[in-house]
């Protein structure tokens, strides 16, 4: 253990006693610390193979390379993945980390990303969160990808962009929307900020997301990468809906 940890450690124990960890779903109290409670741990549905090898949709025949919107209508990212399912085990500590101010599950959530985007982080240069319009994040105090992508950045050392992309306009939720109508919704609504084309040029950026519906938005992002140089564009977020939830 090293000097700092020595001097820490006390204080940590000590803020456990004041404030006790909570479960990230329930807000139970449980120790030791851990993200989920014995309770809540089944009900959170990580992913894993067989998936698409694009969206990384769960697909249910394990011999199916691509999912149908894949095969006909590709999106820019090369390949996107999740840690979670999106679903009503993992709901919960999902709106949290998106409107509850509750930061303190990042560490663990990041942790849950970078193994589901091991393949995608051994190889990426940079990290790069989807951004938020300035009003918006005015109005929230945080950006919940930007804080993921931190947290990712120590775990993998892959360095993050915080602002290798703007949002041009402020976009309506795309909550409610249907398929086409948040591909319409996001069409051009991101840019790299010329300052930062040299760093992009050539390079195998990771877009952080928190969760993925449709993917329009994460295309878009890629897209506007694309245009700007990049030479590979995956996406990597914390959890995504299910296929039969997908909008049409």
């Amino acid at each position: 253990m090293s000097l700092a940890d020595n001097l820490t450690a006390p204080f940590a124990r000590a803020l456990d006693v004041v404030l006790p960890p909570r479960c990230l779903s329930c807000q139970e109290p449980m120790s030791p610390p851990g993200g989920l409670c014995p309770d809540c741990w089944p009900m959170v549905q990580f992913l894993a193979e067989p998936l698409c090898q694009c969206c990384g949709v769960p697909l249910e025949d394990a011999a199916q390379q691509f999912c149908g919107p894949c095969q006909i209508d590709p999106p820019a990212f090369r390949q996107a993945r999740a840690a979670l399912l999106y679903d009503d085990g993992s709901r919960e500590l999902v709106l949290r980390l998106k409107h509850a101010d509750a930061l303190s599950g990042v560490p663990v959530m990041a942790r849950w990303m970078a193994r589901a985007g091991a393949a995608q982080l051994a190889e990426a240069d940079w990290l790069v969160p989807v951004p938020l319009h300035w009003a918006r994040l005015f109005q929230r105090r945080y950006n919940q990808s930007a804080e993921l992508a931190r947290a990712l950045a120590r775990i993998s050392g892959v360095p993050t962009l915080p602002d290798g992309l703007v949002r041009t306009r402020k976009t309506p939720t795309q909550g409610g929307l249907s398929r086409t109508r948040r591909q319409a919704n996001v069409r051009d609504a991101f840019q790299t900020p010329a300052r930062h084309d040299s760093k992009i040029v050539g390079k195998h950026v990771v877009v952080i997301d928190d969760v993925m519906t449709t993917g329009a938005t994460l295309d878009a992002c890629a897209q506007a990468l694309i245009v700007a140089g990049a030479a590979r564009v995956d996406a990597l977020c914390l959890a995504r809906v299910a296929p039969d939830s997908r909008l049409p």
